[in-house]
Protein backbone atom coordinates (compact mmCIF):
# COMPACT_ATOMS: atom_id res chain seq x y z
CA UNK A 1 0.00 0.00 0.00
CA UNK A 2 1.25 3.49 -0.88
CA UNK A 3 0.38 5.75 2.03
CA UNK A 4 -1.85 8.65 1.06
CA UNK A 5 -1.69 10.87 4.14
CA UNK A 6 2.05 11.44 4.20
CA UNK A 7 3.10 14.62 2.35
CA UNK A 8 6.57 13.18 1.89
CA UNK A 9 5.19 10.19 -0.02
CA UNK A 10 2.78 12.13 -2.23
CA UNK A 11 5.37 12.80 -5.01
CA UNK A 12 6.31 9.12 -5.01
CA UNK A 13 2.67 8.13 -5.31
CA UNK A 14 2.03 10.57 -8.14
CA UNK A 15 5.09 9.33 -10.00
CA UNK A 16 3.78 5.78 -9.70
CA UNK A 17 0.41 6.95 -10.96
CA UNK A 18 2.05 8.75 -13.87
CA UNK A 19 3.99 5.63 -14.84
CA UNK A 20 0.84 3.49 -14.74
CA UNK A 21 -0.96 5.87 -17.06
CA UNK A 22 2.01 6.19 -19.39
CA UNK A 23 2.21 2.41 -19.80
CA UNK A 24 -1.52 1.85 -20.19
CA UNK A 25 -2.43 5.00 -22.07
CA UNK A 26 -5.77 5.36 -20.31
CA UNK A 27 -7.22 4.22 -16.97
CA UNK A 28 -10.33 4.54 -14.85
CA UNK A 29 -10.22 6.27 -11.48
CA UNK A 30 -11.59 3.15 -9.79
CA UNK A 31 -8.86 0.95 -11.29
CA UNK A 32 -6.16 3.40 -10.21
CA UNK A 33 -7.65 3.62 -6.71
CA UNK A 34 -7.65 -0.14 -6.36
CA UNK A 35 -4.10 -0.61 -7.64
CA UNK A 36 -2.65 2.09 -5.41
CA UNK A 37 -4.93 1.23 -2.47
CA UNK A 38 -5.88 4.85 -1.75
CA UNK A 39 -9.12 6.80 -1.73
CA UNK A 40 -10.93 8.11 -4.81
CA UNK A 41 -10.42 11.65 -3.48
CA UNK A 42 -6.65 11.10 -3.36
CA UNK A 43 -6.57 9.77 -6.94
CA UNK A 44 -8.58 12.72 -8.18
CA UNK A 45 -6.36 15.18 -6.35
CA UNK A 46 -3.23 13.54 -7.78
CA UNK A 47 -4.71 13.56 -11.29
CA UNK A 48 -5.54 17.23 -10.94
CA UNK A 49 -1.91 17.99 -10.06
CA UNK A 50 -0.61 15.84 -12.91
CA UNK A 51 -2.99 17.56 -15.30
CA UNK A 52 -1.71 20.97 -14.21
CA UNK A 53 1.79 19.71 -15.01
CA UNK A 54 0.66 18.58 -18.46
CA UNK A 55 1.30 14.90 -17.77
CA UNK A 56 -2.29 13.66 -18.00
CA UNK A 57 -5.69 14.77 -19.20
CA UNK A 58 -8.68 14.00 -17.05
CA UNK A 59 -11.74 12.57 -18.76
CA UNK A 60 -15.07 11.38 -17.40
CA UNK A 61 -14.35 8.57 -14.96
CA UNK A 62 -10.63 8.40 -15.58
CA UNK A 63 -7.58 9.93 -17.22
CA UNK A 64 -5.48 9.75 -20.39
CA UNK A 65 -1.69 9.96 -20.38
CA UNK A 66 -0.44 12.88 -22.43
CA UNK A 67 3.00 11.27 -22.51
CA UNK A 68 1.95 8.02 -24.17
CA UNK A 69 -0.53 9.70 -26.47
CA UNK A 70 0.52 9.41 -30.10
CA UNK A 71 1.28 12.55 -32.00
CA UNK A 72 -0.10 12.37 -35.50
CA UNK A 73 2.39 13.08 -38.27
CA UNK A 74 1.47 15.05 -41.37
CA UNK A 75 -0.22 12.73 -43.89
CA UNK A 76 2.63 12.84 -46.40
CA UNK A 77 5.01 11.66 -43.67
CA UNK A 78 2.71 8.84 -42.56
CA UNK A 79 2.76 7.24 -46.01
CA UNK A 80 6.53 6.89 -45.79
CA UNK A 81 6.45 5.01 -42.47
CA UNK A 82 6.67 1.21 -42.90
CA UNK A 83 5.98 1.70 -46.62
CA UNK A 84 6.97 -1.84 -47.66
CA UNK A 85 4.69 -3.37 -45.04
CA UNK A 86 1.82 -1.12 -46.07
CA UNK A 87 2.23 -2.07 -49.71
CA UNK A 88 2.06 -5.80 -48.91
CA UNK A 89 -0.95 -5.27 -46.67
CA UNK A 90 -2.70 -3.30 -49.43
CA UNK A 91 -2.01 -6.02 -51.99
CA UNK A 92 -3.51 -8.64 -49.69
CA UNK A 93 -6.55 -6.44 -49.14
CA UNK A 94 -6.93 -5.97 -52.89
CA UNK A 95 -7.15 -9.74 -53.35
CA UNK A 96 -10.31 -9.77 -51.23
CA UNK A 97 -12.30 -7.33 -53.37
CA UNK A 98 -14.92 -9.04 -55.55
CA UNK A 99 -16.35 -7.64 -58.82
CA UNK A 100 -19.20 -5.13 -58.50
CA UNK A 101 -18.67 -4.56 -54.78
CA UNK A 102 -19.11 -1.28 -52.95
CA UNK A 103 -16.22 -0.65 -50.61
CA UNK A 104 -15.21 2.04 -48.14
CA UNK A 105 -11.74 3.47 -47.67
CA UNK A 106 -11.08 5.64 -44.65
CA UNK A 107 -8.28 8.18 -44.42
CA UNK A 108 -5.50 5.85 -43.28
CA UNK A 109 -2.15 5.86 -45.06
CA UNK A 110 -2.38 2.11 -45.73
CA UNK A 111 -5.79 2.52 -47.35
CA UNK A 112 -4.18 5.04 -49.72
CA UNK A 113 -1.84 2.28 -50.89
CA UNK A 114 -4.96 0.22 -51.59
CA UNK A 115 -6.59 3.11 -53.49
CA UNK A 116 -3.60 3.19 -55.82
CA UNK A 117 -4.25 -0.45 -56.75
CA UNK A 118 -7.85 0.30 -57.76
CA UNK A 119 -7.18 2.59 -60.72
CA UNK A 120 -8.17 -0.07 -63.26
CA UNK A 121 -11.18 -1.41 -61.34
CA UNK A 122 -14.10 0.25 -63.10
CA UNK A 123 -16.43 -2.44 -61.75
CA UNK A 124 -16.35 -1.04 -58.19
CA UNK A 125 -17.95 1.73 -56.18
CA UNK A 126 -15.62 3.38 -53.69
CA UNK A 127 -17.02 5.46 -50.84
CA UNK A 128 -14.36 7.44 -49.02
CA UNK A 129 -13.71 10.36 -46.71
CA UNK A 130 -10.13 10.64 -47.97
CA UNK A 131 -9.28 13.48 -50.32
CA UNK A 132 -6.03 11.73 -51.21
CA UNK A 133 -7.83 8.51 -52.18
CA UNK A 134 -10.33 10.48 -54.28
CA UNK A 135 -7.48 12.23 -56.09
CA UNK A 136 -5.81 8.89 -56.83
CA UNK A 137 -9.04 7.67 -58.45
CA UNK A 138 -10.13 10.93 -60.06
CA UNK A 139 -9.01 10.11 -63.62
CA UNK A 140 -9.86 6.42 -63.92
CA UNK A 141 -11.12 3.38 -62.09
CA UNK A 142 -14.10 2.95 -59.77
CA UNK A 143 -17.12 5.14 -59.31
CA UNK A 144 -16.15 7.40 -56.39
CA UNK A 145 -18.45 8.83 -53.72
CA UNK A 146 -16.63 11.38 -51.59
CA UNK A 147 -18.56 12.04 -48.39
CA UNK A 148 -18.98 15.57 -47.11
CA UNK A 149 -18.13 16.95 -43.71
CA UNK A 150 -15.50 19.10 -42.05
CA UNK A 151 -12.06 19.09 -43.66
CA UNK A 152 -9.37 17.84 -41.31
CA UNK A 153 -6.23 19.18 -42.91
CA UNK A 154 -3.58 17.08 -41.16
CA UNK A 155 -5.16 13.82 -42.41
CA UNK A 156 -6.78 15.26 -45.56
CA UNK A 157 -10.11 13.72 -44.61
CA UNK A 158 -13.75 14.77 -44.25
CA UNK A 159 -14.88 14.09 -40.69
CA UNK A 160 -17.45 14.86 -38.02
CA UNK A 161 -21.25 14.72 -37.66
CA UNK A 162 -21.94 16.07 -41.16
CA UNK A 163 -20.46 12.90 -42.67
CA UNK A 164 -23.48 10.96 -41.39
CA UNK A 165 -25.68 12.62 -44.04
CA UNK A 166 -24.07 10.41 -46.69
CA UNK A 167 -22.92 7.46 -44.60
CA UNK A 168 -26.44 6.81 -43.31
CA UNK A 169 -27.68 6.49 -46.90
CA UNK A 170 -25.19 3.96 -48.26
CA UNK A 171 -24.22 0.35 -47.60
CA UNK A 172 -20.77 -0.99 -48.39
CA UNK A 173 -19.84 -4.64 -48.70
CA UNK A 174 -16.40 -4.16 -47.21
CA UNK A 175 -14.86 -1.32 -45.22
CA UNK A 176 -11.10 -1.09 -45.28
CA UNK A 177 -10.02 0.86 -42.22
CA UNK A 178 -6.68 2.23 -41.12
CA UNK A 179 -6.00 3.28 -37.54
CA UNK A 180 -3.45 5.27 -35.56
CA UNK A 181 -3.28 2.58 -32.88
CA UNK A 182 -4.84 -0.65 -31.70
CA UNK A 183 -4.64 -2.76 -28.57
CA UNK A 184 -6.59 -5.61 -27.02
CA UNK A 185 -7.74 -3.52 -24.06
CA UNK A 186 -8.59 -0.19 -25.69
CA UNK A 187 -9.57 -1.24 -29.19
CA UNK A 188 -8.96 0.99 -32.21
CA UNK A 189 -8.08 4.61 -31.57
CA UNK A 190 -7.22 7.79 -33.42
CA UNK A 191 -6.12 11.25 -32.39
CA UNK A 192 -9.25 13.22 -33.34
CA UNK A 193 -12.81 12.71 -31.97
CA UNK A 194 -14.40 13.87 -35.24
CA UNK A 195 -12.39 11.33 -37.21
CA UNK A 196 -13.35 8.70 -34.65
CA UNK A 197 -17.03 9.63 -35.10
CA UNK A 198 -16.95 9.00 -38.85
CA UNK A 199 -14.96 5.76 -38.48
CA UNK A 200 -17.41 4.49 -35.89
CA UNK A 201 -20.40 4.97 -38.18
CA UNK A 202 -18.71 2.95 -40.93
CA UNK A 203 -17.65 0.18 -38.55
CA UNK A 204 -21.26 -0.18 -37.41
CA UNK A 205 -22.80 -0.32 -40.90
CA UNK A 206 -20.40 -2.14 -43.23
CA UNK A 207 -21.03 -5.73 -44.23
CA UNK A 208 -17.44 -6.62 -43.37
CA UNK A 209 -14.84 -4.52 -41.58
CA UNK A 210 -11.20 -5.15 -42.48
CA UNK A 211 -8.47 -3.46 -40.48
CA UNK A 212 -5.29 -2.63 -42.38
CA UNK A 213 -2.54 -1.90 -39.87
CA UNK A 214 1.16 -2.66 -39.66
CA UNK A 215 2.47 -4.14 -36.41
CA UNK A 216 3.96 -0.81 -35.31
CA UNK A 217 0.39 0.28 -34.46
CA UNK A 218 0.00 -2.52 -31.87
CA UNK A 219 -0.32 -1.40 -28.24
CA UNK A 220 -0.54 2.24 -29.32
CA UNK A 221 -3.36 4.22 -27.70
CA UNK A 222 -4.61 7.57 -28.96
CA UNK A 223 -7.19 9.91 -27.49
CA UNK A 224 -10.39 8.85 -29.28
CA UNK A 225 -11.64 5.27 -29.60
CA UNK A 226 -13.76 4.44 -32.63
CA UNK A 227 -14.23 0.69 -32.36
CA UNK A 228 -13.70 -2.36 -30.24
CA UNK A 229 -12.33 -5.48 -31.85
CA UNK A 230 -15.77 -7.10 -31.81
CA UNK A 231 -16.67 -4.92 -34.81
CA UNK A 232 -13.63 -6.12 -36.79
CA UNK A 233 -13.86 -9.20 -39.01
CA UNK A 234 -10.29 -9.37 -40.27
CA UNK A 235 -6.93 -7.81 -39.44
CA UNK A 236 -4.32 -7.71 -42.21
CA UNK A 237 -0.90 -6.89 -40.83
CA UNK A 238 2.77 -7.79 -41.19
CA UNK A 239 4.59 -10.80 -39.80
CA UNK A 240 6.06 -8.87 -36.87
CA UNK A 241 2.76 -8.83 -35.00
CA UNK A 242 3.24 -10.39 -31.57
CA UNK A 243 2.03 -13.89 -30.72
CA UNK A 244 -0.25 -12.35 -28.09
CA UNK A 245 -2.36 -10.85 -30.88
CA UNK A 246 -2.24 -13.75 -33.30
CA UNK A 247 -3.53 -16.05 -30.56
CA UNK A 248 -5.94 -13.71 -28.77
CA UNK A 249 -7.78 -12.11 -31.69
CA UNK A 250 -9.13 -15.35 -33.25
CA UNK A 251 -10.61 -16.23 -29.85
CA UNK A 252 -12.84 -13.16 -30.05
CA UNK A 253 -13.82 -13.71 -33.67
CA UNK A 254 -11.17 -11.65 -35.49
CA UNK A 255 -9.32 -13.42 -38.27
CA UNK A 256 -5.67 -12.44 -38.69
CA UNK A 257 -3.63 -12.48 -41.90
CA UNK A 258 0.06 -11.68 -41.76
CA UNK A 259 1.91 -10.80 -44.97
Amino acid sequence: MIQENSPALAPQRREHLRQMLREGGVARVEDLRRKLDVSVATIRRDLEILEEDGKVRRVHGGAVSMESRLEEPVFENKTNLAAKEKQRIAEEAYSLIEPDEAIYLNGGSTTLFLARLLRERSDLTVVTNSLQAAIELADSGPRVILIGGELRRISQTMVGPLTSAVLAQVHVDKAFMGTMGFCLKNGLTTTDPNEAYSNEIVAEQAGQVILLADSNKAEKVCFARFSDFDKIDLLITDKNLSVEYTKSLPKIGVKVRTV
